[in-house]
């Protein structure tokens, strides 16, 4: 208003939209194929976020100077999971490398305040021989009680500290747990609410790589 403070923007009113992070992923992929591999994985990459070489590693410090492949590996989406909020995504698919191995994926997306989509997990494996690809991208959400609202923010002296590899949506509806044993495999669990209670509604289990 002229002559006067201007009244405080109100926080992003969030939603879920499946849609937008399957976009997300189907972006991401397609600037790997333009841009380069590990550029894209730098450019979609949340500060915090993680992925496994097979070491559990920040995303960002093993990404930073890495050079692309000549050829990325490709990628298609076939199931989204989404939090009541929409503030966390999760999508998992199929993928290719340049070589012919084939395997799968899955992304933990994570929606800013600016309405950004950026990753915040991401890991897969090799497959001998895939399932056949779906005939469409299969959606689940979460299924929040009527009147639900997020857990409360922590005192203003407290300062949570993460969980690399943990996390759940700004509602509480979606949340993942990484697990990675002393051989180096790994089991991600993404569990959804269904009312009252959490379904675990998609598990990676990751063998040992082999020696």
């Amino acid at each position: 208003m002229a002559g006067g403070a201007q009244a405080a923007r109100p926080p992003m009113r969030l939603s879920a939209n499946p849609s937008a992070v399957v976009a997300a992923e189907i972006a991401f992929n397609r600037l790997a194929q333009t841009k380069g591999q590990w550029t894209a994985f730098r450019e979609t990459a949340a500060k915090d976020a993680v992925m496994f070489v097979p070491d559990m590693v920040s995303a960002q410090a093993w990404l930073k100077g890495r050079k692309d492949p000549p050829a990325s590996v490709k990628w298609q989406p076939e199931k989204v999971l989404m939090s009541c909020d929409g503030s966390i995504g999760v999508t998992t698919g199929r993928w290719q490398q340049p070589d012919g191995t084939q395997g799968y994926f899955t992304t933990i997306w994570r929606r800013d305040d600016k309405g950004r989509w950026k990753w915040v997990l991401d890991h897969g494996d090799a497959v001998a021989a895939p399932p056949p690809a779906p005939d469409f991208i299969a959606t689940r959400l979460a299924i929040c009680p009527r009147g639900m609202r997020p857990p409360p923010p922590p005192a203003a002296d407290v300062k949570p500290v993460p969980t690399p590899g943990i996390g759940a949506s700004e509602d509480g509806s979606l949340k993942w747990t990484t697990e990675v044993r002393a051989d180096k495999s790994r089991r991600i669990t993404i569990s959804l609410m269904n009312n009252a209670a959490y379904e675990e509604a998609l598990i990676n289990d990751v063998a040992a790589p082999a020696s």
